[in-house]
């Protein structure tokens, strides 16, 4: 059984809810001969996930700032998985050039790729200018996200059509992403310091992951290629990544208040688990879950056009340079 439930949930058509973890959505799933990147598994739900894929069998690789971090995990967890088959390389999601360092070095040293999680992200942070002088959530959020995926995809779908394996991709947004009502994807805008809200600018780089699954998932039905992409709310759970909020005194007093009665870490990562080992997903893809069922995002998240239009202004961020940047700015 999970760690909490309300008693009044009951499971979804999947047979899980949000009381479920990630050991028992995955239970029986044999994952030794799939290989997964899995962003922001230094700690959190990020961690959780990793290990969770590592004790079923996967190949994990974990992306982190620092090689001493990234190790520091690497042992952390298999001391918990033995049999763990986890290796670290160094990446920052908020540096475009270390993201395609990162991309560059997997493409030649790894021959798979079966699942690409894209779970790393920072909440609530002060204003700040990426490395690329974009702003940061938004950066490290979506960006460095959308062009890691960009780098990865030629890999994905080769591994598929050799292994027969469908390949998954899994964007870990939130339920903040209601809070969005899709107008920040101008550059002008996210690095408007003045009218920048911290919450609403967090909220605005979780309705573009959805966004970017969505059209990712077009795209592949498009082309016809054995991928899916799916996103998910992993649910409210108290991790590092409120960290920027602890200044808040009345939020702090909130979460403090209302801790026991969120998910754990367990569940946080059970929905992307579930998405990127479960064998019920297969041929699902460009929908939205929570609570390991599929959920209705906004319609802002759903509209099609916007997503076509995230996309050519990502395209259009990750080619442009840093002065380029700050001269529109």
């Amino acid at each position: 059984m999970g760690l909490w439930r309300w008693p009044w949930t009951r499971p979804g058509p999947s047979g899980f809810d949000g009381g479920s973890t990630a050991e028992e959505v995955t239970a029986g799933v044999d994952a030794s001969n799939l290989t997964a990147i899995v962003t922001g598994a230094t700690n959190g739900i990020g961690k959780e996930t990793a290990r969770v894929l590592a004790l079923r069998g996967a190949k994990v690789i974990i992306p982190a700032r620092t090689l001493e971090s990234g190790l520091k995990v690497k042992e952390s967890l298999a001391d918990q998985v033995p049999e763990s088959k986890l290796h670290v390389m160094e990446m920052d999601l908020s540096s475009l050039s270390s993201v395609r360092s990162f991309a560059e070095s997997f493409n030649s040293s790894h021959t798979h790729l079966n699942i690409l999680i894209n779970n790393a992200g920072i909440m609530a942070c002060p204003f700040q200018l990426s490395k690329d002088g974009i702003e940061l959530q938004f950066a490290t959020n979506h960006l460095g996200h959308f062009l890691l995926t960009n780098l990865l995809l030629d890999k994905m779908k080769e591994t598929a059509r050799e292994t027969g394996v469908q390949g998954r991709i899994i964007n870990v947004s939130s339920v903040a992403h209601k809070r969005s009502d899709g107008s920040g994807f101008d550059l002008k805008k996210l690095n408007d310091k003045a009218r920048y809200n911290p919450f609403i600018a967090y909220s605005h780089s979780k309705v573009a992951n959805i966004l970017h699954a969505n059209e990712l998932s077009r795209r592949f039905q498009e082309e016809g290629c054995n991928l899916t992409a799916n996103s998910l709310h992993p649910g409210v759970i108290v991790t590092n990544i409120v960290r920027y909020i602890a200044r808040n005194r009345v939020l702090v007093s909130i979460l403090s208040v209302a801790k026991p009665l969120l998910r754990g870490i367990p569940q946080g990562a059970a929905t992307t688990c579930y998405l990127a080992l479960h064998p019920d997903l297969k041929d699902v893809s460009g929908k939205y879950f929570s609570g390991c069922n599929e959920a209705a995002p906004t319609s802002v998240a759903r509209d099609a056009e916007l997503s076509k239009r995230l996309w050519s202004f990502s395209e259009e961020l990750v080619g442009t340079s840093r002065e380029q940047h700050r001269e529109e700015t």
